[in-house]
């Protein structure tokens, strides 16, 4: 059985407060003056409610929940419109969310989308293939569609696997009904070649279903050996890391947290029934996992050799995506989203060197 570790926090960093710099700096000494007390450096400021982080080569590709893509390249910030078919859904958790890039996006200029809309029909998510031509990007064709969606619990997080197949979180969309049928979709984690087709060695024959019995998962990675894992939403508290496994069911709604059940998977990690994380993106580094913790107001390191968790950053506000590059940290706030306590020029974009 997996063992279950809950948080107790140390804070062994006391950062100082934001400062207020827009744009990234253009130089080795702009950057050392807006440069933290904890080591963390701001690139950008004056953010849209951003959900995803990506980066190709020295560029960062920022999703908004709003509807926009944010290039920042250097000192110059841009944000580009994105032009869907439908209109995008402006709940509390909906929107532009989960973007990644093509891996060949240098020669085919592809990202992939998950986004919320409303039609006549109702309220659903999508994901898309979109394509940037003349600055702006396009929906370029629909993946899969009608994916449950609503206000809240929309998942959205995308990820491209170390076996090149694009994996998605869906949430429960508050509709508990059918997060253990396997005939929908809601509260899985679902797993696409990337022209949108089935893999024909997916666990369920015929089905985009990977996992399932999962409530709010906003954060997938890998580690080197392969290992996947995703970060999930408690009810109320109980938040999760588990490692995911081809078929498993992860227990949602039946069970959460430490209680158990034949044939459902505990988590790795929990926060237990008195803490809440709200975990949402995060990367891995060195047997190390990161996690953005929207709640906790941190970047929560979770020691995978060890098995203990540990504060690695605090007192920038919520915080929704981390993206590792190399042995530098990137990660996003989300003090702007209607949940957080901001300063006029959040949301912003941070690096941070990992040590």
């Amino acid at each position: 059985m997996k063992k279950i570790f809950f948080l107790g926090l140390s804070v062994s960093l006391l950062l100082a407060g934001c400062s207020s710099l827009k744009q990234s700096p253009s130089s080795d000494s702009t950057e050392a003056s807006n440069q933290h007390s904890d080591g963390a450096v701001e690139l950008a400021g004056n953010l849209d409610v951003p959900w995803s982080i990506q980066k190709h080569e020295d560029v960062f590709y920022i999703s908004e929940r709003p509807g926009n893509i944010v290039r920042i390249a250097g000192s110059e910030l841009e944000r580009q419109t994105v032009h869907l078919s439908e209109d995008l859904s402006g709940g509390s958790e909906a929107g532009l969310l989960g973007f990644i890039l093509d891996p060949n996006f240098e020669e085919n200029n592809e990202a992939f989308a998950y986004y919320t809309y409303i039609n006549a029909k109702g309220t659903f998510n999508r994901i898309v293939k979109l394509r940037l031509e003349n600055n702006e990007w396009e929906e370029d064709e629909i993946l899969l569609d009608q994916l449950p969606g609503g206000n809240f619990h929309d998942g959205g997080r995308l990820a491209i696997g170390p076996d090149n197949k694009l994996y998605a979180t869906v949430g429960d969309a508050h509709n508990l009904n059918e997060v253990q049928e396997l005939d929908s979709l809601n509260g899985k984690i679902l797993r696409l070649n990337l022209d949108g087709t089935i893999p024909e060695d997916n666990p369920y024959k015929n089905s985009y279903i990977f996992s399932y019995g999962h409530r709010n998962p906003q954060g997938l990675v890998w580690t080197p050996d392969g290992t996947m894992y995703a970060s999930e939403h408690g009810n109320s508290a109980n938040d999760e890391i588990n490692i995911i496994e081809a078929g498993k069911n992860y227990g949602w709604p039946l069970i959460e947290g430490t209680e158990e059940q034949e044939g459902m998977e505990g988590p790795l990690f929990t926060s237990g029934s008195d803490e809440t994380w709200a975990p949402s993106g995060m990367d891995e580094w060195n047997n190390h996992l990161y996690v953005a913790a929207l709640r906790g107001s941190a970047i929560l390191e979770f020691d995978l050799e060890n098995q203990t968790i540990h504060s690695f950053i605090e007192d920038y506000g919520r915080i929704r995506d981390v993206l590792i590059v190399g042995d530098d940290l990137f990660f996003i706030t989300n003090n702007l989203d209607g949940r957080g306590n901001g300063s006029s020029d959040d949301d912003k974009l941070y690096r941070i060197e990992l040590k």
